[in-house]
């Protein structure tokens, strides 16, 4: 056993010798050479071309060692060499084992498939692991970035699966999948890139196909629901497959194609939600969910429920079964999942009488964020403002009614010469020390005119906090304090007396739980203004009443 375990430690050391990306395309490289995989892209012989010379082969056989003995020490190279920031441009999220493992059992007992497809391969965990279950099936790797098809090239080839498997280096979107007789299956962990990073042709293309099944998508989806759709595309009735995604998709609106997709064309099975205290990738702090689907099956249900660790999706069992028809009439699937919460007949969701806004978002706290007798201006433009939540979750009661603890916001005036001749002077003479820090160049003072009025709102009767390990704390703001965007503000659309504000505070305490949000790894829940409108309230008529609520 010492020996063995001497062995493991050997190997690993002699993987950590991979110091950069050169090195990295130089091993896979000559582990992949001499296979059927060799046909490489343009993309993956420059890297190979700048690559410099082949490990020894001592290096190699440990590395091929490390991948028979079911290790993904390429993959791991990757992640360490290439930043998680970097890697989150392509989508690059690699999945841990304790997934890999059901995911790829399953996929492989459900059915006999000829082909399965990962459409963003990385460095081929899911083939590598359902080809060993599956000898007869082509395996189709597609990977974009081309350090990465190489690496999939590499681990494919020492398991002996690279005469029956193909890497393409492109994007899954534009993918040519010629017809095979037998069912096609679909694995792996579709890229989450953010809609902000994603061409306008390919929103283009998402619109366009998804019309196609009579469906409409969201310019604001992420590349994860490209996928779906390109699968939805790809798939011919009868294929099936199992996929692992953030779970935001179950409740914001653009994940409303996603949804219709799994409970439309895709023909859903399951959807396994991990939960939120279990993290399942070690860079991304997103709640995994697993979903299961076989294209054409539109009779059965679609069964949902919420794990706590991953050993527990083996076989992919459990959960509630849903109709296809409830699930397309639920807003937030995530709902499902909660137990019934009683709501008398007569509350009404905040927002039918009440706004819910996000604070004033500075572009530079450190600018824009100071003392309040800051001396270098005047006091006409410092404003007591709620800059972090734990000012507020830190207060001893629901009432904010002294801020003398508080910061200040520079909110200066779009016309400057509204100022006295000596704050003009004050004034002025910072502006020219914050053009020097940089505050004139940020993303937020470049879309704003001018530059330096950050413009904040008017002070929020009820502020809220939005985003916690815990539901949202509700504050009477009696100190007319501002807000940044650290903390919510809410603003009745009709006259409320004070007495009314105070019960709405307390009562949007007691009803708030975590269930309204959405929940992020860890436990994070985050209530977007729209979602914590909905959350229900006695109606006006009883706040501005003194008698007790009958429920």
């Amino acid at each position: 056993m010492a020996l063995i375990l001497n062995d493991a430690a050997a190997m690993r050391a002699e993987v950590d010798e991979i110091a950069d990306e050169q090195a990295l395309c130089a091993a896979a490289w000559g582990l992949a050479r001499d296979g059927a995989l060799a046909d490489v892209s343009a993309g993956e012989a420059s890297l190979i071309e700048a690559s410099g010379p082949s490990p020894s082969p001592e290096f190699l056989d440990c590395i091929a060692a490390a991948i028979r003995a079911g290790e993904d020490p390429l993959g791991t190279a990757f992640v360490s060499l290439r930043s998680a920031p970097t890697r989150r441009t392509l989508g690059a999220t690699y999945t841990p084992p304790s997934l890999v493992g059901p995911m790829s059992e399953w996929l492989a007992h459900y059915k006999v498939a000829s082909r399965i497809v990962d459409p963003g391969a990385g460095s081929a965990r899911f083939l590598c692991a359902v080809g060993r279950y599956l000898p007869q099936a082509q395996l189709i790797a597609v990977e974009i970035d081309p350090l990465a098809a190489l690496t999939a090239r590499a681990s494919l080839t020492v398991l002996g699966l690279d005469a029956r498997s193909q890497v393409h280096p492109t994007d899954y979107r534009s993918l040519d999948l010629s017809p095979v007789s037998g069912p096609t299956g679909f694995i792996g962990n579709p890229p989450y890139v953010r809609h902000h990073d994603i061409a306008p042709e390919w929103k283009a293309w998402l619109r366009e196909r998804s019309e196609e099944f009579g469906l409409k998508a969201s310019a604001l989806a992420g590349l994860h629901v490209h996928f779906l759709l390109a699968t939805a595309h790809h798939a011919r009735a009868g294929d099936y497959g199992v996929f692992v995604t953030s779970s935001e998709w179950l409740d914001v609106g653009y994940g409303q194609l996603a949804r219709e997709l799994i409970a439309g064309p895709m023909g859903g099975l399951s959807v396994q939600v991990l939960d939120a205290r279990s993290q399942a990738f070690a860079d991304a702090a997103t709640t995994a969910a697993v979903t299961a689907f076989e294209v054409g099956d539109s009779q059965r249900g679609v069964r949902v429920r919420k794990i706590r660790r991953t050993e527990d999706l083996r076989g992919l069992q459990g959960g509630r079964r849903f109709s296809r028809e409830r699930l397309r009439t639920t807003r937030r699937w995530s709902s499902l999942l909660e137990p019934k919460v009683t709501v008398p007949r007569e509350f009404v969701p905040l927002g039918e009488f009440c706004r819910v806004h996000r604070g004033a978002v500075t572009g530079a706290n450190a600018t824009w964020v100071t003392s309040q007798n800051d001396p270098r201006l005047p006091a006409s433009v410092l404003f007591p403002a709620v800059t972090r939540a734990s000012e507020l979750i830190d207060l001893a009661s629901v009432v904010l009614g002294d801020d003398s603890q508080l910061r200040a916001v520079i909110d200066l005036p779009e016309d400057l010469e509204v100022l006295d001749a000596d704050g003009r002077e004050l004034v002025e003479r910072f502006l020219r020390s914050a053009r020097r820090a940089g505050a004139a160049s940020g993303y937020i003072a470049r879309h704003r005119k001018p530059w330096w009025s950050v413009k904040l709102r008017d002070p929020a009767p009820i502020l809220a906090t939005y985003m916690a390990r815990r539901p949202p704390t509700f504050v009477r703001n009696l100190a007319a304090a501002r807000n940044l965007n650290t903390v919510h503000g809410i603003y009745p659309t009709e006259p409320l007396s004070d007495e009314a504000l105070c019960r709405l505070t307390r009562s949007l305490g007691e009803r708030a739980t975590v269930a309204g949000g959405r929940t992020y790894a860890g436990g994070l829940t985050k209530f977007e203004p729209s979602e914590m409108a909905q959350i229900m309230v006695p109606p006006p008529n009883w706040l501005e009443s003194d008698e007790p609520w009958r429920s």
